[in-house]
């Protein structure tokens, strides 16, 4: 390893990309596309990504020695991190990436790029707000619930992950931190309904919202991008997180079976509908509430990263999403 190396550092976003501008900067490959054949010789796509959340065609233009255009595409890996130098063109009215052989399209070792280009950084301390996960934990009154919260989030692995992993893959909360982020504001909404709905069970609407998402640990990884893991491409989150904390509950002793499966009951019915990924709807006030929560926190987060990044690319009033198949207001 090169440690003393100059690292190759991100210079310019995709977001900020123009027609026209030749560029010599470094991306992460998120989908390879394969070789084809051309009146030229051979090509092949990629799709690249970098963490200003956007991603951009890039198309290899080489010639005809297909076996050398191939080992060239063998060579880049999904998650490779990539030195392209290449010009801006449009094709189709999106903006793309070309080079045209021989130019070139270059791997990069780990430690010939900073990880941070590539994933969202994080938009609150995380030590910060570990620290009120924790302090929340310390309010619990069933000792039950505050036993399984303690084991869970004092375990030095869960807390490393929590502190480093994103909310998902690029619907919301995709940066790093931002499952911790996503967890605390379900929280807060969940302390919300807790006050204005006494009948509600403070400490089981804790427990909901702490654990909600706690399969994503397992559902996603970080790399030089956000990916799901072959785990979470089957089994999913919602499961993996109920898995999960009947694992660490049936560990314990003399946990109350009742509120072992109430607790369930949030983790596999927290998307609301089976439409949405949940096996179960909610069948009692507080796993609603979490449902809601949950909501709350994910789709305003969505829109309001959707609204600050379309306020640079149009000056348009609206934007569409496409996602959610309706305009969106800008201003």
């Amino acid at each position: 390893m090169e440690e003393n190396a100059e690292k190759f550092r991100k210079k310019q976003p995709i977001s900020s990309l123009s027609e026209g501008d030749v560029i010599d900067d470094v991306f992460v490959v998120k989908i390879k596309k394969g070789v084809s054949e051309y009146a030229k010789g051979y090509r092949f796509n990629l799709l690249l990504s970098d963490n200003s959340g956007k991603t951009i065609e890039y198309v290899y233009w080489g010639g005809h020695d297909e076996g050398k255009v191939r080992a060239l595409y063998d060579s880049i890996k999904s998650d490779s991190v990539v030195r392209v130098r290449a010009k801006v063109s449009s094709y189709g009215g999106k903006l793309q990436l070309a080079t045209n052989e021989p130019g070139v399209i270059e791997v990069l070792d780990e430690w010939q790029y900073h990880s941070e280009d590539f994933v969202k950084p994080a938009k609150k301390d995380v030590n910060e707000m570990y620290a009120q996960l924790l302090q929340t934990v310390e309010t619990v009154e069933n000792p039950h619930i505050k036993t399984l919260l303690e084991r869970i989030f004092t375990d030095p692995p869960i807390m490393e992950k929590m502190k480093i992993h994103p909310g998902a893959i690029s619907i919301h909360h995709n940066w790093i931190g931002g499952l911790l982020e996503h967890t605390l504001e379900v929280l807060d909404f969940c302390e919300l309904a807790a006050r204005k709905f006494p009948q509600l069970d403070r400490d089981l609407l804790v427990a909901g919202a702490l654990l909600h998402d706690i399969g994503k640990l397992e559902e996603l990884e970080v790399t030089s991008r956000i990916k799901g893991t072959n785990t979470g491409q089957l089994v999913g989150h919602v499961m993996l997180g109920a898995l999960y904390v009947a694992g660490k509950i049936d560990e314990m002793e003399e946990f109350d079976e009742e509120l072992k499966n109430k607790i369930l009951h949030i983790l596999v019915s927290h998307h609301g509908k089976r439409d949405y990924g949940s096996p179960k709807e909610p069948m009692f006030p507080e796993a609603l509430a979490v449902y809601y929560a949950d909501e709350m926190s994910s789709k305003l987060a969505e829109m309001i990263e959707f609204v600050e990044d379309s306020r640079g690319d149009t000056e348009d009033d609206f934007m569409y999403h496409r996602r959610h198949q309706k305009n969106i207001f800008l201003k």
